[in-house]
C-alpha cells in the first residue's frame, strides 16, 4: 500500500534522496502525470502529499473536492512513478516538511523556483526547491468549466 503516515516515513526513507510533489489533484488529468513524472526523476524517492477533503474545502472553490479523498489517493497511488502517498488536513505542506525533511520539494510550472511558498522553509533545512513538469496548460479548474460549458449546449 502506498498510502502511508508520514512519521512511518521518516524513518523508512533515511538515507534516500527523497523528492516531496504536493497536490489536491482534484481531477487526475495529463498536467498532473508530468509533474509528479518529472518529480520521480529528481530523486530516489517520490512522496506525494494530497490535501485532504479538509484541505481541499479550505483553499479551493465551492463544491470542491470533485473526488473524494479516497478516490484521489487511489488514482495517484496507482501511478508508476510515485512510490508514497500522505493524505494532509492544513492549507499547506509545512508539517510535511517539518517531518520529512526531503532532499527536493517539487513543485509544478505554474511556480518558479523563486515563488514557491515553502521556500524558506525548505532551504532553511538544506533542502532545495525544483519545478517539474511541462507548462500550466493543464487544469481542474479548466475541465470543470469545459465539462460545465458543453452540458449548457
Amino acid at each position: 500500500m502506498k498510502l502511508q503516515r508520514i512519521e512511518q516515513l521518516s524513518h523508512m526513507l533515511a538515507g534516500k534522496r527523497v523528492v516531496l510533489a504536493n497536490g489536491c489533484f482534484d481531477i487526475l488529468h495529463v498536467g498532473h502525470l508530468r509533474y509528479l513524472e518529472a518529480a520521480r526523476r529528481m530523486g530516489d524517492v517520490l512522496v506525494v502529499a494530497i490535501n485532504s477533503d479538509k484541505s481541499v474545502r479550505m483553499i479551493k472553490d465551492a463544491g470542491r473536492p470533485i473526488m473524494n479523498e479516497d478516490e484521489r489517493v487511489a488514482l495517484v497511488s496507482a501511478l508508476a512513478c510515485v512510490d508514497y502517498v500522505v493524505l494532509f488536513d492544513e492549507p499547506d505542506v509545512n508539517r510535511i516538511l517539518d517531518v520529512l525533511r526531503p532532499s527536493i520539494h517539487a513543485k509544478g510550472a505554474d511556480y518558479t523556483e523563486e515563488t514557491v511558498p515553502e521556500r524558506q522553509k525548505v532551504l532553511a533545512y538544506g533542502g532545495n526547491v525544483r519545478i517539474a513538469g511541462d507548462p500550466k496548460d493543464h487544469s481542474t479548474r479548466d475541465i470543470i468549466r469545459k465539462i460545465l460549458e458543453s452540458a449548457q449546449e
